[in-house]
């Protein structure tokens, strides 16, 4: 099927955001860079922050998408899914599009937290802390809450120090930390 406008628009400004951040995007770069006009954008979002909303629920569905098939695929264990949590990172790092969470950034430019987008950022950890909290259940994980927590810590953790250069493999270096978890949570 055809995406039609409204999607191609909103595909194209994920990729523009995500490049040059949301505040440094304005509507001027966005017409330039998606080759729609503003009178079609506006037709189709009220807003930018209309606009940038609709570009994170998609970049939500597609990460969070990627990201819980690659540690199926990775791992048929439970304990196995969640250590390849950071097999999936450091693949994620390793491509040359990678600029970091969109989530985070999104968050940071945007901090109060009753903010729309704020709120849409933190939406989509709070998923990611679900699935991992239910990959940790499956486990065998005495606390799943505790330990899916500190898997995120070590996930986000890994992400910043890969987005500002620091360490060797800060994914790899993530891992390791996270075997000595699972070994205490899932005896």
């Amino acid at each position: 099927m055809r995406p039609n406008k409204r999607d191609e628009l909103v595909r194209k400004a994920l990729d523009v955001f995500y490049r040059n951040g949301f505040h440094a995007t304005g509507m001027d770069r966005l017409v330039a860079e998606t080759g729609v006009s503003k009178t079609s954008m506006y037709k189709h979002f009220k807003t930018k922050d209309d606009l940038i909303l609709a570009a994170l629920q998609l970049r939500d569905e597609l990460f969070r998408t990627w990201f819980c098939q690659r540690m199926e695929e990775l791992s048929d264990t439970p304990r196995g899914q969640l250590l390849a949590v950071f097999d999936v990172l450091e693949e994620w790092f390793a491509k040359p599009e990678f600029r970091g969470c969109m989530f985070i950034k999104a968050s940071a430019e945007f901090q109060e937290h009753n903010n729309p987008i704020h709120q849409q950022s933190a939406n989509h950890k709070r998923l990611l802390l679900e699935h991992l909290r239910n990959v940790a259940n499956r486990a065998g994980a005495a606390d799943p809450e505790t330990l899916a927590s500190q898997f995120m810590l070590l996930k986000e953790g890994a992400i910043i120090t890969a987005v500002m250069g620091f360490g060797e493999n800060p994914a790899k270096n993530a891992k390791s930390a996270a075997q000595t978890l699972l070994k205490t949570a899932c005896p």
